[in-house]
């Protein structure tokens, strides 16, 4: 692609994002929904507006954009905010994924749906968009316990929705006959090399930055940590998501120099989210929607089902308010590109399945990302009006 094409096509993107920040503002429509509403209208399935050529940035965007975001909800995960929100934190999101994995399955083959096909849309509801969370959180700049453990609980809740979904994975193999030990092995290394990724590089940054300008990381230092940390997962072949995460939450417990470790991070995501929300939303596809069918609405009713009454028990039983008791499910339904990479390592070992699982997926991605963002906000609204 020609540079000068690049140029133009960055700038009113850009500009767009400006453009939906003020919007939002004004109307109290989520910025993430109208990045993406424009983005699926600037795309093949709207007026084919951005060049094929511009689309394949879609993936390195995203890797760069999503590790941000895992790298500042890293930093939610303080000793001393777990002290005070761990307990709700750990229990919410362990009974949602629960909840979420028995409610869809239990729903789906009481319909008929073949089982390895309901264990393994189960295992795919359990992922949250974490991107589109922490953005939805700092347009409405919601702060107080319910927002900590919001992000708290979208930062380890793709680690537990990841675990189980190795599981139900071997399981569903094993009932179509197929071995799942090697699976097991690789979902294993995934996690715990992600792990070793965000302690290998977490570690020194923790001590070494922040050092040239006293009480604050260098813009250089905040992006290499991010590129390296990104580059190393990818390599490896781990969860980048997974090793932002522990990064950032070693970065924020061991560098006491910091006054704000991930202030540089947060003063340059924005444009970088911008282009991932417009491009997430350019590559959708509206005929997924029209292939999804009755499994597919009956998986986004039931998913529905399972984040508000997964997130009110788990509140219940963690003891938090009855408030976020309340609403805690509703803030946990975004989903995004995280159920899309699980759904294309499910179709890799089923590829008898891969059609099925990829247009349900597509097909509800399209109406989380839209739909989830809105019922966050208005989470978030509820919560910090009536407290």
């Amino acid at each position: 692609m020609e540079i000068h094409k690049i140029l133009l096509i960055l700038g009113g993107l850009l500009l767009v994002g400006l453009a939906a920040d003020t919007i939002g503002r004004r109307t109290r429509i989520p910025r993430v929904t109208l990045l993406i509403l424009f983005g699926f209208a600037a795309g093949q399935s709207g007026f084919d507006l951005l060049p094929r050529d511009f689309q394949v940035w879609y993936e390195f965007l995203a890797t760069l954009a999503l590790t941000m975001v895992a790298f500042l909800l890293g930093g939610k995960l303080s000793l001393s905010g777990l002290r005070k929100n761990g307990k709700q934190i750990l229990t919410i999101s362990l009974i949602a994924v629960v909840t979420t994995i028995v409610v869809v399955t239990t729903g789906l083959a009481l319909l008929g749906v073949p089982l390895p096909v309901a264990l393994l849309l189960s295992g795919i509801a359990t992922a949250t968009a974490p991107a589109t969370t922490q953005d939805v959180v700092n347009q409405v700049r919601a702060k107080g316990p319910f927002a900590d453990v919001l992000l708290g609980i979208v930062a380890i809740d793709d680690a537990w929705g990841l675990i189980f979904f190795s599981i139900l994975l071997v399981v569903a193999k094993s009932v179509t006959g197929d071995g799942g030990q090697a699976i097991l092995i690789n979902s294993l290394w995934e996690i715990i090399g992600a792990v070793g990724v965000g302690v290998a590089i977490g570690l020194p940054a923790a001590y070494l930055t922040g050092r040239l300008h006293k009480g604050e990381p260098m813009q250089t230092e905040a992006l290499g940590l991010v590129f390296l940390c990104a580059g190393i997962a990818l390599w490896l072949e781990v969860s980048y998501l997974l090793a932002g995460i522990v990064m950032g939450a070693i970065v924020v417990n061991l560098a006491k120099h910091h006054n704000r470790p991930f202030h540089e991070i947060k003063q340059i995501e924005w444009p970088f989210m911008v282009l991932f929300f417009v491009l997430a939303g350019a590559v959708l596809n509206l005929s997924s929607l029209q292939d999804i069918g009755i499994i597919g609405v009956a998986y986004i009713l039931l998913r529905l089902l399972s984040r508000i009454s997964g997130g009110w028990l788990g509140a219940t039983i963690a003891g938090a308010p009855h408030l976020h008791r309340k609403w805690i499910g509703i803030a946990l339904t975004p989903q995004a590109g995280v159920a899309l990479g699980m759904a294309l390592i499910a179709g890799n070992h089923l590829p008898e399945l891969k059609e099925l699982l990829l247009a349900i997926v597509i097909g509800s991605t399209i109406v989380f990302e839209v739909v989830g963002p809105i019922f966050t906000q208005m989470a978030l609204r509820r919560v910090g009006k009536e407290n």
